[in-house]
């Protein structure tokens, strides 16, 4: 539900396939014009797939025993993640909101260690049927997000635009979860909404099924929500969780097409995961 009362909203926007982060830049420009506090993540996991396989390193996927989905990381893998996300797509967006008259800022969570992190020692993953142990994987999770460094930017009127990767507390760049980064800097910065922009309309009950959409999520259709997202959306639903339960008032995992991906959103178009049930928060 939109609001006229200045709120600080976070806004992360898919790097997948068919995807214009840019898509954005005129809504963001009226929310700053409106008042509100914006940080926009983004992602950029089609046009790295692209580059890598130009330079001769497909990207390879890791799935867990869970069925999460996660990118395999080696060092060549993070140098090229870093050229196209730090790079050409943060910088491609930033200049897009400057052109709007909006005083962006483009960052990854390595600068100023925004978002701090563990790398992952082991990671198990299901190959062939074989759950396998890998352990030269640099990827990790964010842990810790410094919300007065944000703070200072947004009180000097700034926009900032966030991107992966994160960074140890040893100086080591690792690979995050977007979408679960973004739920960490929402729920630190206390953000009012959490806003999971991709080239989905929402969580699907049968993800071959457009018409199935789950319209809401709150604690007793948590269960649902977890059983019916299959691949990368076990992501987003996880991000949804961690960001209510870390204390924002309600996320929505929407589609960043159309003509106003942030408006539909923000009116519940797509599923929106509230506080409404107590059991959620504490899950």
């Amino acid at each position: 539900m939109t609001s006229n009362t200045p709120q600080t909203i976070v806004i992360k926007v898919g790097g997948g396939e068919g995807i214009d982060p840019t898509n954005l830049t005129r809504e963001i420009a009226q929310l700053t014009n409106d008042g509100h506090r914006v940080v926009l993540v983004h992602g950029g996991s089609h046009e790295t797939n692209m580059l890598a396989e130009a330079l001769g390193h497909p990207t390879q996927t890791i799935t867990s025993p869970g069925g999460h989905q996660s990118r395999r990381t080696d060092r060549q893998t993070l140098e090229i993640f870093e050229m196209v996300y730090c790079g050409k797509v943060n910088k491609a967006v930033v200049e897009s909101l400057r052109a709007a008259g909006v005083d962006a800022i483009g960052l990854s969570g390595i600068d100023a260690g925004i978002w701090t992190g563990s790398r992952k020692g082991a990671i198990r993953a299901v190959e062939d049927g074989r759950t396998v142990i890998i352990r030269d994987d640099l990827s990790g999770r964010v842990e810790s997000v410094d919300a007065d460094f944000l703070n200072t930017i947004m009180d000097l009127g700034r926009v900032p635009v966030l991107t992966p990767p994160a960074i140890t507390p040893e100086g080591v760049a690792i690979n995050v979860d977007a979408d679960r980064a973004a739920a960490a800097t929402a729920a630190a910065l206390g953000a009012d909404e959490l806003l999971l922009l991709s080239n989905v309309p929402g969580l699907l009950l049968d993800h071959t099924d457009p018409g199935s959409l789950i319209e809401s999520v709150d604690g007793d259709g948590l269960e649902i929500a977890r059983g019916a997202a299959k691949g990368r959306m076990k992501n987003k639903v996880l991000a949804a969780e961690e960001a209510i339960r870390g204390g924002v008032a309600r996320v929505v995992i929407g589609s960043a097409g159309g003509d106003q991906p942030i408006r539909a959103a923000r009116t519940g178009r797509g599923t929106v995961f509230t506080q409404t049930n107590p059991t959620m928060v504490n899950a």
